[in-house]
């Protein structure tokens, strides 16, 4: 079974994610393609599809919008999951008691909900480093308050990844086994 794993990353944590839920399919014997979702020129040939990005302001980066409303029909056809990568810290709820994973989830997931009937959607916590801010980022990184505001380090919980991609796995037929 073939499976593709489109991501869309700014600055790599959400590339990473796609990378090992890459490897946790292939270590269940699936044949998967880990690729941006910018150089995904064709997405026919596949039996399955998860489709990630980064959230920032509560959207996928472009990228994976484009890739999503360009090819809904052959994507609704099929098997399909839905990540996005984000939040930082490792705080559980917010100051108002909310989930904070829940509260993270980027619109397109109930935009895209009724279009393609996504087996699962999953928030998973990103990573951010002061220093490998650019471009605009860097001015809103570096003015007084935010800077100290932004927890930074890598919050991305592989456990939790590992065990989203394992379930695909399950839900694919895949071998038991891998991680």
């Amino acid at each position: 079974m073939r499976v593709l794993v489109a991501y869309a990353s700014k600055y790599g944590a959400t590339e990473g994610i796609a990378q090992r839920i890459g490897e946790t399919l292939r270590g269940r014997e699936l044949e998967v393609d880990v690729a941006k979702c910018g150089d995904v020129a064709e997405v026919s040939g596949y039996d399955a599809y998860v489709v990630g990005s980064a959230a920032y302001e509560f959207n996928w980066r472009k990228e994976a919008r484009k890739l999503v409303e360009h090819n809904t029909d052959q994507l609704a056809a099929h098997p399909v999951w839905l990540f996005s990568s984000g939040p930082l810290g490792t705080e559980k709820v917010d100051k108002e008691g909310k989930d904070v994973l829940q509260g993270a989830e980027p619109k397109q997931f109930k935009q895209y909900a009724d279009l393609l009937h996504p087996r699962g959607t999953q928030v998973f916590r990103g990573a951010y480093d002061h220093d490998k801010v650019h471009g605009a980022d860097r001015i809103i990184a570096w003015m007084p308050g935010i800077r100290d505001a932004m927890p930074q380090g890598d919050f991305r919980e592989w456990d939790v990844i590992d065990t989203w991609a394992m379930s695909i796995a399950d839900a694919l037929g895949a071998p038991a086994g891998g991680r």
